[in-house]
């Protein structure tokens, strides 16, 4: 006999057949929702993390044109002034060459001369000096003696200082390693140099460049401003990590072993009273916990992150990320229109931008990446609009320092390609080289000074035993 089911009864048996397929589908949705959040997580890159532009696997295709116009072709555009190099002056020129043979006969010759200056290399371009010391005989003694070498011959040794200032332009400004620049001297200046050679030559490069360094280094505690970042070194395989610190006339480079706080505690001290630009790496969290510097935290940083949020398959936390963008957006819109505008109008507009910014950040969903970016607001929020309240020079318009820690980023970015070329260092003497040299060619470049020029004077004072060259510019 057949058994007849109530809809009670049937319902219940529904339930339970279904239930462990509700639950299951619950689970699946759970897994996939965090394997989506993890894809967006492997999937950052330049545009919203502060991962670097070389470790982006697959870059995105530009954006079309404006407008849907054709790609503008390669060179000089409709409307820009043509530029051209300014001829030698006469006291520029080593030699003139006449060429006055006429093209054919009958013709009267002018007091005229169409002009074309040429460059070239010296057919033996190294000077080989042969230094000779004269022996003496002592009639009372019996013993040898001989005339004393000048200082600056005896310290230069067999690479003079022009010679050695190349090499050290080539190893730092060129990423030239020992190898290639072996080859160079030998195939283009004629000139046989053994590896042991260049290394004692960039050692006295070092240690004439050890004052300067240590001069730039007394002065970073009383800078007004410095911007600061950190990037990876290899030292004979260990993990280093080189510290750059650009002050508005120079740049000052550090190899140590620490990313941590007690860096900034060694250079600046806990008393530090400048303004520091850096991104939201931990050790300066720490640094301004433990001192009492004003910091302004990198606003290219903060919106790559809050990008990153839009990201997430999380639709609250995306919500949440574009009410945060949109408020940047109209941050850096009213920046845009700093010349549309008088002062007063200007700054009161950012300041409204900004507290509109921070109440956003503030009321985040409870969600962990959103509350993540609230708790920093929370927390360090005013430090991200230090520029904002902070007076330029001199009352100027300008601000005390930048939104953006740019200006770091760019300085270190030579240091991130040597370190690509050469693989890092292998002893203390090499790490105090390209530091001081680092050194050396960021604030020359800083200044839009010669590092060649530099170099070879540096190192013609330690030879001569003269005060070494500053890298700070002379006053006006």
């Amino acid at each position: 006999m057949e058994r007849t089911f109530n809809d009670t009864e049937v319902k219940k048996l529904i339930a339970e057949a279904i239930a462990p397929l509700v639950a299951r589908i619950a689970k699946l949705e759970t897994e996939n929702t965090a394997l989506k959040a993890e894809v967006a997580r492997l999937k950052k890159n330049s545009s919203n993390s502060s991962k670097p532009p070389s470790s982006d696997i697959v870059k995105p295709p530009p954006p079309p044109a404006a407008g849907g116009d054709a790609k503008r072709k390669i060179g000089g555009q409709p409307g820009h002034v043509k530029h051209e190099r300014a001829p030698f002056t006469p006291d520029q020129i080593d030699r003139i060459v006449r060429h006055d043979r006429p093209p054919y006969a009958g013709l009267v010759p002018l007091n005229q001369w169409a002009v074309l200056q040429q460059i070239d290399l010296a057919e033996k371009p190294c000077l080989v000096t042969e230094h000779r010391a004269q022996r003496f005989r002592d009639p009372a003694t019996g013993r040898i003696v001989q005339a004393a070498w000048p200082r600056e011959v005896e310290a230069a040794g067999l690479v003079g200082p022009r010679l050695t200032a190349l090499i050290a332009y080539l190893k730092s400004v060129c990423h030239t390693s020992f190898s290639t620049i072996r080859k160079f001297c030998r195939d283009v200046l004629g000139a046989t140099i053994s590896r042991g050679q260049l290394a004692k030559a960039l050692d006295k490069v070092s240690q004439a460049l050890q004052g300067p360094h240590e001069e730039l280094r007394a002065l970073l505690p009383r800078q007004a401003r410095l911007n600061v970042d950190e990037t990876g070194h290899k030292n004979n395989g260990q993990p280093f990590w080189t510290w750059c610190l650009r002050a508005p006339l120079f740049t000052y480079f550090k190899i140590d072993e620490s990313r941590g706080s007690q860096v900034l505690l060694e250079l600046l001290g806990a008393e530090f009273n400048g303004l520091l630009g850096c991104d939201y790496f931990s050790a300066y969290r720490k640094y301004l916990d433990l001192s009492d510097v004003r910091i302004q935290f990198c606003l290219a940083h903060l919106i790559r992150d809050v990008k990153f949020l839009i990201t997430l398959p999380d639709p609250v936390t995306a919500a949440y990320g574009q009410r945060v963008l949109s408020g940047l957006r109209r941050l850096f819109h009213v920046i845009h229109r700093r010349d549309q505008m008088v002062p007063a109008r200007f700054q009161r507009a950012l300041e409204q931008a900004r507290d509109e910014i921070l109440a956003v950040g503030k009321r985040a969903p409870k969600r962990n990446e959103a509350q993540n970016l609230a708790d920093r607001f929370r927390l360090y929020g005013e430090a991200y609009f230090r520029f904002i309240t902070t007076p330029g020079a001199a009352g100027k318009a300008e601000w005390g320092i930048d939104p953006t820690n740019n200006l770091a980023e760019q300085a270190i970015r030579f240091v991130v390609i040597d370190r690509y070329v050469t693989q890092g260092t292998r002893s203390q003497k090499g790490r105090n080289y390209c530091q001081r040299a680092w050194t050396a060619v960021a604030t020359c470049t800083q200044q839009a000074r010669s590092v060649y020029h530099f170099f070879g004077a540096a190192l013609a004072a330690a030879f001569n035993g003269t005060p070494i060259p500053s890298l700070l510019p002379a006053a006006p």
